[in-house]
């Protein structure tokens, strides 16, 4: 008799629940399924502002469900919901991370983005945790703490830039090298140290502010892209992955980089997260760190240089973008001898794409890798640091004066 009762309380139980997801949908104005086919994905760039991939979609989970459902019940070719579906996806990724889709406005700047920034890459490392495959989450949510503390300086030091030590510090460089190796060594020099040292001084926080958008505009276009994948192959495997090819959402690459991901073999899974990364940076975010490159000229040339700089990745054994491929200039003296100037700063710019993959496919992926299939104990512990303690203890770009000044202070020059 109890079981019976108890079986016929759960009954009760879920009769109430569809009731009352059936009045929620009613009660906020979600029509059928019907009204949400064909929707172009206008807003799948976080640049055109908040919210999920069209703002005519609901963001409420449970809506969606039924939504999503209902077009596959009536067999509806993937490719017509597709907004749907990927709202759909987004809107359970962005809830497991614990952020809000509809308010989340990446324009607002960090300190209203702060706690976006922590649940994304807390998110990424807790994937990582759950499943040693997904390497590109680990590594994201590690290299997100050194992305994310640099953000924090951008916001909380707008005037950095314009301080006149930096600037000057850039022109005693410049004019180091062409002292030791002569005016025309000038032109060899990194395009954005260059215009640090023209046009330091007149960066304003307003210049700042519309850059450290941009670059929070990218940190939630790779969430929105990348971060459903993810959650649909947590949750139910690879099918779901194929309905997001089918619906048009990615290309076979991605779909067969998610199968070498799930294979189980150690390169497959390296090659797979390594198609995943490229598609990061190679496709999600590309034109946009050009966009912040090309921003007023000097500007955007002059604080790119600065975050490459600057940038102190957390990866164990990967070296910092500003000792990686550091500057090396040779020219010939009036009496025949050839005089090579090396400083310890970069000779390159992390906005450019071709120089941002070589850094990270012979630096990040392969160093990466080692940890998560050598020293797991030692990832592990370093993920399961609360994210704020993570985020904070990389505040690098305070540091710039500093790095300048030592870059002088090391500079060799080697006559031959």
């Amino acid at each position: 008799m109890a079981l019976n009762q108890t079986i016929r309380r759960a009954a009760i139980l879920v009769v109430a629940a569809t009731v009352s997801l059936s009045t929620f949908v009613a009660g906020h104005g979600v029509a059928n399924a019907e009204t949400y086919l064909d929707l172009p994905l206008v807003n799948r760039n976080a640049e055109h502002g908040p919210g999920g991939v069209n703002l005519s979609l609901p963001t409420d989970l449970g809506a969606l469900t039924v939504l999503v459902e209902d077009t596959r019940t009536a067999g509806i070719a993937p490719n017509r919901y597709a907004a749907l579906l990927f709202q759909y996806r987004l809107v359970a990724a962005t809830e497991a991370a614990g952020i809000d889709l509809a308010s989340w406005n990446p324009r607002d700047g960090v300190e209203a983005n702060r706690e976006n920034l922590v649940r994304s890459y807390r998110y990424y490392e807790d994937l990582q945790l759950a499943h040693r495959e997904l390497q590109w989450a680990g590594m994201g949510g590690q290299v997100g703490a050194d992305f994310g503390g640099g953000l924090v300086d951008f916001e909380l030091t707008t005037t950095l830039y314009a301080l006149p030590s930096i600037q000057q510090s850039a022109q005693a460089i410049v004019k180091s090298m062409a002292d030791v190796a002569g005016p025309r060594a000038i032109g060899q020099l990194p395009e954005g140290l260059r215009a640090l040292a023209r046009s330091g001084s007149t960066i304003t926080a307003d210049d700042l502010h519309y850059i450290l958008e941009m670059i929070l505009v990218m940190q939630k276009n790779i969430f929105s892209d990348l971060m459903p994948m993810h959650q649909a192959y947590v949750t139910e495997g690879l099918p779901a992955l194929e309905e997001m090819r089918d619906a048009g959402l990615f290309g076979d690459d991605i779909m067969d980089a998610w199968r070498d991901i799930a294979s189980g073999e150690s390169a497959r899974i390296t090659h797979g997260n390594g198609v995943l990364l490229q598609r990061e940076q190679g496709v999600v975010i590309k034109d946009q760190w050009d966009t912040v490159r090309a921003y007023k000229g000097d500007v955007g040339q002059a604080v790119t240089y600065v975050s490459t700089l600057a940038g102190s990745p957390s990866v164990a054994g990967v070296l910092p973008p500003r000792s990686f491929r550091p500057i090396e200039i040779s020219a010939s003296l009036p009496d025949g001898r050839t005089v090579t100037v090396t400083t310890p700063l970069p000779d390159w710019n992390w906005s450019v794409y071709d120089d941002r993959w070589d850094y990270i496919t012979t630096q990040l992926l392969p160093k990466y890798k080692v940890m998560v299939e050598d020293h797991w104990p030692i990832l592990e512990a370093e993920l399961l640091v609360p994210y704020d303690v993570q985020l904070e203890s990389h505040r690098p770009l305070r540091n710039v004066p500093q790095m300048l000044d030592s870059a002088l202070a090391n500079t060799k020059v080697v006559v031959t």
